[in-house]
């Protein structure tokens, strides 16, 4: 994932997501906002913060344990079948679906949520049937596409990753970054700017500030 351009002219933005965790779906609104204000196309891609936890488990606290090992694998399974029975187009629609569901509505990750969602972009019902299936279908597939993302950034970090071409066409990529409530406008895309300059710096590895608050869904 290289290329300088998409089919389409505009810069391939690749974002790598969990629809579990709300700090991506923020995110991802932000990206799509500078969608409409910078010449990018963004292209989506799941990764699962049940496959980076799971040699982790024990050190968790009981309550992660238990969301990790079983509602964390529900949201990616039904996302990776839906990418790989109805194509990678399906992904981003679906992304939003269930964002909207899990976060912005406050249904969270249940079966009942990601049922609604695959109603609301009008795919298959059927496909809620992935979301426990203990032996995966698509599980290469699915650890796969994290391990694309994940490389691109180290085991420490979690979701979102983003990867754009680089002067030189190859990629930078980095974590986050971690906002809320999601900017609009054309504070978006100064945040967008200012992301991709730190991004491209040689060496560049890390600014940070504490939390005050978490995920804020009221402009989403």
């Amino acid at each position: 994932m290289s290329e300088t351009a998409s089919p389409s002219g505009k810069t391939p933005v690749d974002f790598w997501f969990d629809p579990l965790c709300p700090w991506a779906w923020m995110t991802s609104r932000w990206v799509l906002e500078v969608e409409k204000l910078r010449d990018i196309e963004v292209r989506w891609h799941v990764m699962s913060l049940a496959v980076l936890n799971e040699d982790k488990l024990d050190t968790l606290p009981e309550e992660y344990r238990e969301m990790l090992a079983v509602r964390a694998w529900q949201g990616v399974r039904v996302v990776t079948a839906a990418w790989q029975k109805h194509g990678q187009e399906v992904v981003g629609p679906l992304y939003t679906a269930l964002g909207t569901r899990i976060h912005n509505n406050g249904e969270g990750v249940t079966l009942e949520s990601i049922a609604g969602a695959l109603a609301d972009v009008g795919l298959p019902a059927e496909l809620i049937d992935y979301a426990e299936q203990q032996d995966f279908e698509f599980d290469a597939e699915l650890r796969a596409s994290h391990k694309e993302g994940i490389d691109k950034v180290g085991q420490e970090v979690g979701t979102p990753v983003i990867a754009v071409p680089g002067d030189d066409g190859e990629q930078i990529a980095f974590f986050g970054p971690v906002v809320t409530p999601a900017p609009k406008g054309e504070q978006a895309a100064r945040l967008w700017d200012g992301t991709l300059a730190v991004a491209s710096v040689p060496g560049f590895y890390e600014i940070k500030r504490t939390r005050t608050q978490g995920p804020d869904f009221s402009n989403l």
